[in-house]
């Protein structure tokens, strides 16, 4: 016990060191008086350049993570000294988060807790932080808001991580859950003057560079093109190969592909046809989910940096609509797909569920025929990008 409170009396310490702050009086600059008045990497970059501004970035990331890693180092009856090691970890995390955000080191006047968070975030659940970390250069790449790229992925971070754990409420992962979900709500909160400047179109946005440019291309092209060609993939080669091999492998029964075992015995067509479609079944049902969460991911990452091009009005518009209406045939998409795979079992013990399977299987391909169509109309629409160097700004 006292180990683990040590570790969180560091924990809140070592978030609470202002890198913004001392960096920038070590340029002979009180940042408060500067810019947005944040002790933040955005605005010691916007003040004193982009190199620095990377610098307090990798700090204030590393102030977050580094006390979540300790607490892992810790010994097994440190961590479980307030029951679950999760609670420690995320607690760690908190402390960290809220020593950025008010440090003691500045009465209590501190940055907004993107990077620092982000350090948090990168140890607890290392996945929806890699997403919500693309979803913020893709928005700030097409946008140049980083304001809004932050708002935006820590929102995504939070979508990602409810997605990404089976059971993200249960006693093994609550105290990291509820982290993931307040950290990203006081982090909007700290923003709320960035809120109201966005609506305003007062934000402030990064230089126009080519960089940001070559970034927001890359990130839809390379997104664009493996949702693409996921989804025909999947759709139209995977699976269908997957459903005949087993209908061959049933109908050929006992072969090598069986082991030499008869599992066809003394069954009709139909019931060999029900074999064949509930193998395939096994073998397919675990791959949706994780294709779902691809395609979701993408289409994320398409969306945004079509968000900010679609200001520029003509193919940029409708690419933008055809990005959106796609991604919803995924978001419907996925649920029927959950629904037809527990229809694929229960109609073998109730026969009365055939017409069920069938009609919702259909919906099913047919959304999967729609998201992999539009997928390619936005493909397509990828040989016609924004004008490089265009200096219209894009509306929020």
């Amino acid at each position: 016990m006292t180990l683990a409170l040590i570790v969180l009396t560091a924990a809140y310490l070592i978030g609470s060191i202002p890198f913004g702050y001392l960096i920038a009086r070590s340029r002979g600059v009180d940042i408060f008086k500067h810019g947005s008045g944040n002790i933040g990497a955005t605005n010691v970059g916007r003040v004193l350049g982009r190199k620095l501004g990377l610098l307090v970035f990798g700090l204030d990331l590393l102030k977050g993570a580094v006390p979540v890693f300790i607490a892992g180092l810790l010994p097994p009856e440190a961590q479980t000294a307030f029951g679950s090691a999760d609670v420690l970890h995320a607690a760690s995390g908190v402390l960290g988060f809220l020593g950025h955000m008010f440090p003691v080191f500045l009465k209590f006047r501190g940055g907004k807790g993107v990077a620092t968070g982000a350090g948090v975030m990168l140890v607890l659940a290392p996945w929806p932080m890699v997403i919500a970390f693309v979803s913020f250069l893709a928005l700030v790449s097409s946008t140049r808001y980083i304001s809004l790229g932050s708002i935006v992925a820590v929102m995504v971070f939070a979508v990602a991580r409810l997605v990404s754990v089976r059971e993200p409420f249960s006693p093994d992962y609550l105290t990291t859950t509820l982290f993931c979900l307040i950290g990203p709500a006081l982090l909007i909160l700290k923003h709320r003057t960035n809120i109201k400047r966005l609506m305003n179109g007062t934000e402030n946005q990064v230089e126009a560079k080519t960089m940001w440019e070559t970034l927001a291309r890359l990130i839809h092209v390379m997104s664009l093109g493996l949702w693409f060609g996921g989804a025909v993939m999947f759709n139209f080669v995977a699976a269908p190969a997957i459903f005949e091999s087993f209908k061959q492998v049933v109908a050929g029964s006992p072969s090598d592909r069986t082991a030499g075992l008869d599992i066809a015995a003394n069954t009709s067509d139909q019931q060999k046809a029900d074999l064949a479609s509930a193998l395939a079944g096994s073998a397919v049902g675990p791959i949706f989910p994780k294709f779902f969460a691809l395609q979701s991911v993408c289409a994320i990452f398409v969306l945004f940096t079509a968000f900010g091009w679609r200001k520029f009005g003509g193919i940029h518009r409708w690419r933008f609509l055809v990005v959106l209406l796609a991604g919803l045939t995924v978001a419907v998409g996925w649920p029927i797909s959950i629904k037809v795979s527990a229809l694929r079992l229960e109609r073998l013990a109730n026969p009365e569920l055939r017409a069920d399977f069938v009609a919702w299987h259909l919906v099913s391909l047919a959304l999967s025929a729609l998201t992999a169509l539009l997928a390619g109309v936005a493909m397509a629409m990828a040989s016609k990008m924004p004008e490089r160097g265009k200096t219209h700004e894009p509306a929020i």
